[in-house]
């Protein structure tokens, strides 16, 4: 079929590329500034491994509050 280390490194690959757009969807949610959330992405983007490292350890954590309208949560 193919290469077992050619799999493997796709493999890797899809993995990470998965984890950082889940990583990215989740700081785009946050309740950061539209400066700060550019930031973290650019750092997740351009440096795929470390920088999921470091945004874990140190990334923004506030998320925005759910609405408490009634009208809002229909």
């Amino acid at each position: 079929m193919g290469d077992p280390s050619l799999l493997f490194w796709l493999g890797a690959f899809v993995v990470i590329a998965f984890v950082d757009l889940v990583a990215i969807m989740n700081l785009w949610r946050s309740d950061k500034s539209t400066n700060t959330r550019l930031m973290w992405a650019l750092v997740i983007v351009l440096l795929p491994v470390i920088g999921l490292v470091v945004w874990g350890y140190a990334g923004p954590r506030g998320m925005p509050k759910p609405p408490t309208s009634p009208e809002q949560s229909k």
